[in-house]
């Protein structure tokens, strides 16, 4: 069976949601389900991250950080707050937890 996803508040996934909105984000976000995500982490709940490029700390809400622990490479990009865009993320990625590990990984 392949995961469960939603949006962050817990709706269904529309076509629209990567929509990009005033300020650079998207419309919607997709994460794991909550039942997903409650089946643990396989890496620490982390909310913030830092673009490599500006130095900017973005944080986010707990569906997405939680879909980041239970599945790190969950996505292939995410948003800088200061940048108003998304980059990638993983190996070869632009951002970094506190703790100096890439996003994604």
């Amino acid at each position: 069976m392949s995961e469960e996803k939603t949006l962050t508040d817990g709706s269904p996934v529309t076509d629209d949601h990567r929509e990009i909105q005033p300020g650079g984000m998207q419309k919607a976000y997709v994460v794991l389900s909550e039942d997903e995500r409650k089946k643990g982490f396989i890496r620490p709940v982390r909310y913030s991250y830092t673009h490599e490029k500006c130095g900017c700390s973005t944080k986010m809400g707990s569906a997405l950080a939680e879909t980041y622990a239970r599945k790190p490479s969950f996505y292939g990009a995410t948003f800088c707050v200061h940048c108003r865009l998304h980059f990638p993320v993983g190996e070869n990625g632009e951002f970094v937890w506190d703790d100096g590990s890439k996003v994604g990984t």
